[in-house]
């Protein structure tokens, strides 16, 4: 077990952790060299039993022998780094509050029929960028019976790190990839596309024959404008969640699991 005890920030190997941006993290160039950071002990035995291969570990002296024991006992041939609580939290930018990271190699991703195959209810996530809502979208989708994850590429990464701790790693438990043309390749593989929107044309998410969709697509849309008028234009039905005290809408993670709970596969 290569236990490493760090003095500095600048110590060989810990750069992953600290000095990498997002960016630099995904590496769109080369994605097979490209790694994200799982974040506490739990969420790290959710991507290691979903396949995730680990990297290297960073943690409290405290959690080699107690959180993050068996996590290493799994893995014994990977780097583990450790110092202080001070220096850690100078390291990252933050106290760990879990005492625990773990840089993972990010995953070659499916093709859209790949992942969507055996699936009945889908999301596409068209344009959100914060990374609180797609990790709590993630949350919910997993929870509540969506069987995949879409997002076309404006959309906030689901392997940033804040994204896969709000989602208390559910990123690792539902399917997901990128989709270039919503329409066309949902329509490709079979399904009716439903774009959650309050238009005058819009019906209700309690619309009778929303139930009887075999295969349903539900588009969500950006934080603050919502779908763009072309995607709108484009669905098979456009949604809206009926609201009350001239309340307009809901942020999209909420409207999200409304969404998902309303117009689940029965």
């Amino acid at each position: 077990m290569p236990i490493i005890h760090i003095t500095s920030l600048t110590h060989p190997g810990v750069e992953v952790f600290s000095t990498l941006t997002e960016a630099q993290l995904r590496r769109d160039i080369e994605p097979d060299k490209g790694i994200f950071i799982a974040e506490s002990p739990k969420v790290i035995r959710v991507a290691l039993d979903a396949g995730h291969e680990p990297l290297a570990l960073l943690c409290e002296e405290r959690h080699i022998t107690g959180d993050a024991a068996d996590i290493i006992a799994r893995y014994p041939d990977i780097p583990v780094y450790t110092g202080s609580r001070d220096l850690l939290a100078a390291l990252t930018g933050y106290t760990l509050t879990r005492g625990v990271l773990c840089a993972m190699r990010r995953p070659m991703m499916p093709s859209v029929a790949d992942v969507v195959c055996d699936a009945r209810r889908v999301v596409v996530i068209d344009g959100v960028v914060d990374t609180t809502n797609i990790g709590a979208i993630f949350r919910s989708a997993a929870a509540l019976g969506i069987d995949a994850v879409l997002l076309t590429r404006t959309s906030c990464d689901p392997l940033n790190r804040r994204a896969v701790r709000v989602s208390m790693g559910s990123v690792f438990l539902v399917p997901w990839t990128w989709i270039d043309d919503v329409q066309a390749e949902m329509h490709a593989q079979g399904f009716v596309t439903a774009a959650m929107a309050l238009t005058d044309n819009s019906v209700s998410i309690d619309h009778a024959p929303l139930k009887e969709v075999e295969k349903m697509a539900i588009v969500m849309g950006t934080e603050g404008d919502g779908l763009s008028h072309e995607v709108i234009s484009a669905a098979d039905y456009v949604v809206r969640i009926p609201m009350a005290h001239g309340v307009d809408s809901l942020n999209v993670a909420a409207a999200a699991a409304v969404a998902f709970w309303e117009l689940r596969a029965r």
